[in-house]
């Protein structure tokens, strides 16, 4: 039996709760099914990004200056052995080249590129911090030429009228003073032409104090050659050397600073040479049929050979042509696959001839 106060404690009970209230806007719905999280994407989510691809990006090829390249033709070598800017044959374009950044266009030259003409060489001006003038080696439909190019301005043109042919128009450029430059010309096909004295066919060819005004007439150094590879001075007895490729042989030659002329070497197979880089009696020849990389050696002062030529690169990146001494003491070369046979399998890249470092090799020990 309930007392009094029990009943109404219950009273109070019922009556507290019937009174109650909610904040609707708080409260949640209600149902009578629990709610089921969705199931999970048949497709996953996509991946983060990848990071940015670093250089090269178009065309990796390690430890070279490269990306892309049409083949190449003259090569001039920044100081530091990192940059460098290289020509393009049959485009005419010369790129400025890094091991750290991809190519870009530092100036085009109009070029006819057919046969194997086109852009055959570049060198500056031994004083081009203050003139910024550089000079090229080039064909037109109707001639080859030298023409001077000044920063922002168009090609002038110093040397015109030089023996034009289907086949032998390479030719190279050098200066052997401050104000002398060497033009080497290729014999345009015709050998009669080289050893004739009114054509600047086949020849090696002085010009004094380049310019685009009242030039003085070009002198002959050389005569007599076939179709040209290239020229390079050694810096120590200041021989040059001149590579030449003859219907019998291909040769490097050397002429003294008293003009005395001498065959330092024939290859009667005709490897094909091109390029070359001289220092202190070593002379580096291109070979561009063979893949390989010459150093020939000579006795100091008689300038005699002392031997068989050392390969010192075999293959390694295909057919090169330019040769150039950089600052930091290594020796770097300019491929011409892509005119050669091997586009497919090989880029066109500037490359160091020795990636191992330690510079330019003076002797056999160094190499091996």
């Amino acid at each position: 039996m309930l007392t009094a106060s029990c009943v109404g404690l219950a009273a109070t009970l019922v009556l507290a709760t019937g009174c109650a209230r909610f904040d609707d806007a708080q409260s949640q719905p209600f149902t009578t099914e629990p709610q089921m999280a969705p199931p999970p994407p048949t497709t996953p989510p996509p991946p983060p990004p990848l990071p940015a691809k670093p250089f090269p990006k178009e065309c990796p090829a390690p430890g070279v200056m490269q990306g892309c390249l049409e083949s190449t033709s003259g090569l001039i070598m920044g100081g530091d052995g990192k940059t460098a800017l290289v020509a393009e044959r049959t485009t005419g374009a010369v790129k400025e080249v890094s091991i750290s950044a991809e190519p870009k266009v530092f100036l085009t030259i109009p070029v006819d590129g057919s046969g194997d003409g086109g852009l055959l060489d570049i060198v500056k001006s031994p004083t081009y911090s203050q003139d910024r003038l550089m000079y090229a080696y080039i064909s037109t439909p109707t001639d080859n030429r030298v023409v001077r190019i000044a920063d922002g301005d168009v090609p002038k043109d110093i040397l015109t009228g030089i023996p034009k042919g289907a086949t032998g128009n390479a030719g190279s450029l050098v200066f052997t003073s401050p104000t002398t430059l060497l033009v080497q010309t290729g014999n345009a096909g015709d050998p009669a032409a080289a050893a004739d004295p009114a054509s600047l066919a086949g020849k090696v060819l002085r010009i004094e104090q380049p310019t685009t005004v009242d030039q003085a007439p070009t002198t002959t150094a050389m005569s007599g050659m076939g179709a040209a590879g290239g020229m390079c001075v050694d810096p120590a007895d200041g021989a040059l050397y001149v590579t030449d490729r003859t219907p019998t042989a291909d040769r490097l030659q050397r002429v003294t600073k008293d003009s005395q002329v001498s065959t330092v070497w024939e290859w009667p197979a005709k490897p094909g040479v091109a390029g070359c880089a001289a220092l202190e009696g070593t002379v580096l020849v291109n070979l561009v049929n063979t893949k390989q990389t010459v150093a020939v050696r000579l006795a100091q002062g008689t300038g005699a050979v002392t031997g068989e030529p050392e390969v010192v690169r075999q293959d390694e990146h295909g057919h090169a042509w330019a040769l150039q001494l950089s600052g930091d003491g290594n020796v770097w070369a300019a491929t011409v696959n892509k005119t050669e046979g091997d586009a497919g399998r090989l880029d066109d890249v500037v490359f160091p001839l020795f990636p191992q470092g330690g510079g330019f090799p003076r002797s056999e020990a160094e190499i091996t």
